[in-house]
């Protein structure tokens, strides 16, 4: 009698063991399919950016001025399609490769600043603010490779 049982109790671990690797395997397939989710947190973003800022970008820009520059960086990157809406638990489904150029970018926040009556007295401090932000979205996950690396 006790060989059956110890044989019961070896197959029921066996079967414990196959049932638990299946259900494990399939759950780790079906979410590295789904996007990472990344969560851009406003405040923290602020401090971040305003943290990695050099001195005299820092006395030039006000935390309002640099909130509204954040804006509209998340505005641009939403009007390229980089900011999706309905990304929570969806499939990973990249076809194109966008890239993000400096020039344009800077471009575009200075002109909403001017539109806006957001005084920037250097135009070097834009560019270090998007430089921070980048910093951000990367210290967060929420960019790809840079350009040079695709393909590698």
């Amino acid at each position: 009698m006790p060989t059956i049982t110890l044989i019961f109790v070896l197959l029921a671990a066996a079967f414990t063991f196959v049932l638990a690797a299946v259900v494990v395997g399939r759950e780790a397939h079906r979410l590295d399919a789904l996007s990472p989710r990344v969560v851009y947190i406003e405040d923290q973003a602020l401090s971040f950016v305003a943290d990695h800022l050099p001195a005299d970008t820092q006395s030039r820009l006000t935390l309002d001025e640099l909130r509204q520059l954040l804006t509209y960086h998340l505005r641009w990157l939403n009007e390229k399609g980089l900011q999706p809406d309905e990304v929570i638990d969806r499939r990973q489904d990249i076809d194109e490769f966008v890239v993000v150029e400096g020039d344009s970018l800077t471009a575009y926040l200075l002109g909403e600043a001017e539109r806006n009556g957001v005084v920037i007295l250097d135009d070097i401090d834009v560019v270090r603010v998007v430089d921070a932000h980048q910093e951000y979205f990367d210290a967060i996950g929420a960019v790809g490779p840079l350009a040079g690396e695709i393909g590698e």
